[in-house]
């Protein structure tokens, strides 16, 4: 059956009333977390971008994306502040129109923006590792820089609608600051979240998990590496992939379910289910934020446990393709 719509200046049900103040005493609940959050992602990201600016003396590609990852992590953590000082109870935005568009849109812009230098980091290393051979001299510094830079256009260009679809809404006595849009642009919002979720999310996902599958069979069928060995790899490649799909992907389909329900006509809401769907939503975002936290961690163990392997002998024949892997391997710098 066809969703049913809310029209354009309708007022909104008693369900949904109930619904939305149920999720702001819902949110003021989260703002501590959100406090919590923001020290490590802040200073685990700042490191990383401080030992790539002044440790690093030959930048291979998978270094350049690894600095781009690690600056877009530390920018999207200054949201953080933000969004636990407007979560603090009473749920109030107290810093005007255009820091709201702004804290909205940054938000966006590093979300996808790591999101696809994860990408460019398993590609690289998909080719690195499984076809090192084929890429041998191929794969320079100055392409990873020109694809960074593309990617920063993209994360732009995706995130700028947030700039028309973001305002201020007054409710009950205190002020919101819209992380969607308004009931009567929810009809054009929606197919925008959706691309969003396909082109920012989805797509990726399928490319980073198909990498990293391609890279752990290589790995398990390489004669020269231990079976401990072995599985550390494949245990931390999986927690990278788990990781992606445990925040981003549940971030993306309960924000669309959400705007989904927000769009049916009023009366056929359920007040219970809403709560549910919107603080699922919630949640994921936390989660979300807590990928940002833990990436660091997690790509320097990996980096340290693939260049262990490598040194082990990652290699399926000739000492140059040895030394290619060993550059694609390394993500984080070694300590």
């Amino acid at each position: 059956a066809p969703v049913r719509r809310r029209h354009a200046g309708t007022a909104p049900s008693p369900f949904l009333a109930k619904a939305g103040a149920a999720a702001s005493s819902f949110q003021e609940s989260l703002w501590p977390v959100l406090a919590v959050q923001f020290p490590p992602a802040l200073v685990g990201n700042g490191i990383a971008v401080y030992r790539f600016a002044t440790r690093e003396r030959s930048w291979h590609s998978g270094i350049v994306y690894s600095f781009h990852l690690a600056v877009s992590g530390m920018l999207y953590s200054l949201s953080l502040p933000f969004l636990a000082a407007y979560y603090y109870p009473p749920k109030d935005w107290r810093y005007g129109p255009v820091l709201c568009k702004l804290e909205r849109f940054f938000f966006n812009y590093n979300l996808y923006g790591g999101i696809f230098f994860v990408t460019c980091i398993s590609l690289n290393r998909y080719l690195g590792i499984v076809h090192p051979l084929r890429v041998h001299g191929r794969l320079q510094p100055r392409h990873a820089k020109v694809l960074s830079a593309a990617v920063w256009v993209l994360a732009g260009v995706l995130s700028a609608p947030t700039f028309f679809f973001t305002e201020l809404q007054k409710a009950e006595g205190a002020t919101e600051c819209l992380g969607s849009a308004a009931p009567q642009q929810l009809q054009r919002f929606y197919p925008y979240s959706l691309l969003l979720a396909g082109l920012g999310c989805g797509l990726p996902f399928l490319l980073t998990a198909s990498c990293y599958a391609a890279i752990i069979r290589t790995v398990f069928r390489n004669p020269h590496l231990s079976q401990p060995e072995k599985r550390k790899v494949g245990m931390l490649v999986g927690a990278g992939v788990a990781l992606y799909a445990f925040s981003y992907l549940p971030y993306h389909i309960f924000r669309n379910l959400n705007l989904w329900r927000r769009l049916l006509r009023p009366g056929t809401e359920d007040c219970a289910i809403s709560k549910a769907i919107h603080a699922t939503a919630q949640v994921c975002k936390i989660l979300v934020n807590l990928n940002i936290c833990l990436q660091p961690l997690l790509y320097a163990a990996l980096a340290d446990s693939m260049q262990s392997c490598c040194g082990a002998g990652c290699s399926t024949g000739t000492d140059t393709a040895a030394k290619e892997r060993a550059e694609h391997l390394e993500l984080w710098p070694a300590a």
